[in-house]
């Protein structure tokens, strides 16, 4: 037998146990709970590699619960899959990385003296130290499935852990918690109660697939003292809820297993029941999320929905059966006609898996539809969480609903100053006569787009324009898509058609004119700019601003260069175009110091900061600060 061997906890882990011993949450039953869960997603695991890789058999599953009341203590042991030393050490001793500044964040910031909610835990993935709340010192001990020996693991929580060899007869894990005293002013029950534990794995975790048993009369309630001979009590239905009809579950028994499923405490935004028959034969329970999840936009954020076959757990994250943009939906799909013994690769050219995918999408689809025609407040809510993640889809080019995709968007728009959110059903159903595009501007932020100098003139003309600020919008609109054969035209690129034939002739023929009359100023400007800007002119868009920066119609924009660049893909090169405001009071008096010497430096300064001025308006911010600093400098000495 080894000697133990003494570990300090990762510091992350230090402050969490700091903090969650010494917080008051608002339901500390939550810590079974949470073992339970991890015991069935051990079993799960053993289960599925029991199928795919040779000489490993899963034992009969099961989920032991040993309350002693004599010991003070509760014991939770499963027939998992197990760990190794080096496993124990890696999930116990060091926290998800992702999600540990959050966690510690939201536990910091928690008004003092109230309870915190228990969706913290689940949310950050870190149920196996909530056990801290209600034990003063946690022994573990287990074996790998495939391994002949066993390791022992004990903490009293105080940063530091002891590792050392261990006995165990039978693959799986045993958590035995020496509880604290019971003290129900601060929510701590007598855990060693049968009428305790039964009660709390009623309520949470009735749905767990595998049997959760209590050997009879070993608690505070009976005799203490467990007998090898005594009888056990199944504590949980194991129904699989997925296969019930509707009618039979109440929506606290949804709400219950989508917490199981999740880890998630808030209640979900919408539960879709699916049921396939026909050519094949499928349930599914789906579940739209209330919040985003702290990783939605992380490569390691675990994806997919679990996959059973006739109720048997086959994968916890079958990505083949969600596509990317929809990675936030949470639930089970039970497919009948599938193989056990399914792979990943098998999965990826399975003619049924493709099959349900569509029906999935579907229905998820469909109820995101019903939602805001008839919910529009929750879709608010979800748009403002997932509403970015959704239109990802409209950027992949293998996604079939894209229609549909484009009828659950909402953007703000100018029509409404206060901020309403509109679709795109909304926009075109109002559209001027003779308007033959949707007008759209994109930006960097809500701000920066709605104050934007490229809207004066098509607002002022009396039409709507939809605004865009979310980082994907720029990618899926430089596709040009089209809504209700309307394209969707930004107001930024080329140029935009705006009034009657004869009003756009009238003023074509006016910036003609005046373009005429200023040719050699606005040659001189675009040579002092030359590097910059593939050409200076005349604007028809502006009725106050000076200057503003626009693209060619084929032009990628500015932003979706950087991000592309940011993407490690190459990108085309190409200089936006500063058009200038031939009203502006600046233009009349540029051109008297050109006519008077147009080798004055002074109209290399005003170029500088004209375009300046129009990144600023764009984007918020200078490509060469120290250039504008310096031209405004100079300008600033000669004016003085």
């Amino acid at each position: 037998m080894s000697q133990p061997v003494r570990h300090e906890f990762q510091a992350e882990v230090r402050q969490l146990l700091d903090l969650m011993v010494h917080s008051l949450y608002s339901d500390k039953d939550i810590f079974l709970r949470e073992l339970i869960s991890n015991a069935s997603d051990a079993i799960d695991k053993l289960r599925f590699e029991s199928l795919t890789s040779e000489g490993l058999a899963a034992a009969e599953p099961q989920i032991r619960l040993e309350p002693d009341a004599e010991k003070r203590t509760l014991a939770i042991a499963d027939t998992g899959i197990g760990m190794t030393r080096e496993e124990v050490v890696a999930n116990i001793g060091t926290i998800a990385k992702s999600g540990t500044k959050e966690f510690l964040k939201s536990l910091r910031d928690a008004p003092k003296g109230e309870a915190l909610p228990p969706e913290l835990i689940g949310q950050f993935g870190v149920g196996f130290y909530a056990a801290f709340m209600v034990a003063d010192r946690i022994e573990l001990v287990t074996r790998k499935a495939g391994a002949t020996t066993a390791t022992r693991w004990e903490s009293t929580g105080d940063g530091a852990y002891t590792v050392e060899d261990g006995e165990r007869p039978e693959v799986g894990t045993t958590i035995t918690l020496h509880l604290k005293p019971a003290d129900p002013e601060h929510g701590l029950r007598d855990y060693t109660s049968d009428a305790v534990v039964d009660d709390i794995v009623k309520k949470y975790s009735d749905f767990v697939a595998y049997p959760i048993v209590r050997r009879l009369g070993s608690s505070a309630d009976g005799s203490s003292g467990a007998s090898p001979g005594r009888s056990d009590k199944t504590l949980n239905s194991m129904k699989a809820i997925w296969d019930r009809p509707k009618a039979e579950v109440s929506d606290a028994e949804y709400k219950e297993f989508y917490r199981h499923l999740t880890h998630d405490w808030t209640d979900p935004l919408r539960t879709i029941p699916v049921k396939m028959e026909g050519t094949i034969e499928a349930y599914a329970l789906l579940y739209l999320p209330e919040k985003a999840p702290f990783d939605l936009y992380s490569p390691e954020m675990k994806r997919g929905v679990q996959l059973y076959v006739k109720r048997v757990f086959v994968m916890d994250e079958c990505k083949e059966l969600m596509p990317p943009h929809l990675r936030w939906v949470k639930g089970v799909v039970d497919a009948h006609d599938l193989s056990l013994n399914v792979s990943r690769e098998i999965l990826q050219k399975d003619r049924q898996i493709q099959v349900i995918k569509k029906q999935l999408v579907k229905k998820v689809l469909g109820t995101l539809e019903e939602m805001k025609r008839d919910a529009a407040d929750d879709y608010l809510k979800f748009w403002a969480g997932f509403g970015p993640a959704l239109k990802e889809g409209l950027v992949a080019y293998d996604v079939q609903d894209k229609d549909k995709l484009l009828d659950l968007v909402i953007a703000p728009s100018t029509r409404d100053p206060n901020g309403k959110l509109v679709s795109l059903d909304d926009y075109v159903g109002r559209m001027k006569e003779g308007q033959e595009a949707i007008y759209f501007l994109t930006g960097p932020s809500k701000d920066a787009v709605a104050k934007s100098p490229l809207l004066e003139a098509v607002v002022a003309k009396g039409y709507e324009v939809l605004l865009f600020s979310d980082p994907i919008d720029e990618l899926w609109l430089e596709r040009a898509p089209r809504y209700k054969d309307k394209p969707l035209q930004s107001i930024g690129k080329g140029d935009v058609a705006l009034g009657t034939a004869e009003e756009r002739k009238q003023a074509e023929s006016a910036i003609e004119e005046k373009s005429r009359e200023l040719s050699d100023l606005l040659t001189c400007l675009r040579v002092h700019l030359q590097e910059d800007v593939k050409e200076v002119r005349l604007s028809n868009r502006l009725t106050s601003s000076a200057a503003c920066l626009v693209a060619d119609e084929h032009d990628l924009s500015p932003r979706v260069q950087r991000m592309l660049e940011q993407l490690g893909q190459p990108a085309p090169k190409s200089k936006p175009i500063l058009e200038l405001n031939p009203a502006h009071a600046l233009i009349p008096k540029l051109q008297v110091v050109f006519a008077e010497d147009s080798s004055d430096v002074r109209l290399a300064l005003y170029a500088r900061l004209l375009l300046g001025q129009a990144h600023l308006a764009d984007s918020g911010h200078l490509p060469d600060p120290d250039a504008f600093g310096k031209a405004l400098a100079d300008l600033m000495i000669r004016a003085v």
